[in-house]
């Protein structure tokens, strides 16, 4: 759980990202997640799109990865959102929160 402090310094962080995946009209699947969760273990820090077609919003989509991926909702923006997961391997760890 973030507090408000580290989810307003990754907000700040994240607003440079471009999104690196979309979620399209396919939906989330299982390989959607499965690339996901390497993208995130290496990044920590990661900003998704959902497009116009996605049978979900933007909220819906950031709770269900965010849930399967076990990573925190740091910002949900129009059709953007940005996810924060702690590198499960401590020499990947480039982010440090207080």
């Amino acid at each position: 759980m973030l507090t408000s402090k580290q989810r307003a310094r990754l907000r700040s962080m994240a607003q440079s990202y471009n999104p690196i995946f979309y979620i399209g009209k396919l939906g989330i699947t299982d390989e959607v997640v499965h690339q996901l969760d390497n993208a995130i273990n290496a990044r920590e820090l990661i900003k998704i799109g959902v497009q116009e077609n996605c049978e979900y919003t933007s909220r819906e989509a950031a709770d269900i990865i965010a849930g399967r991926l076990e990573a925190d909702t740091v910002a949900v923006i129009g059709r953007k959102f940005v996810l924060y997961r702690r590198s499960r391997d401590p020499k990947k760890r480039v982010i440090e929160l207080e």
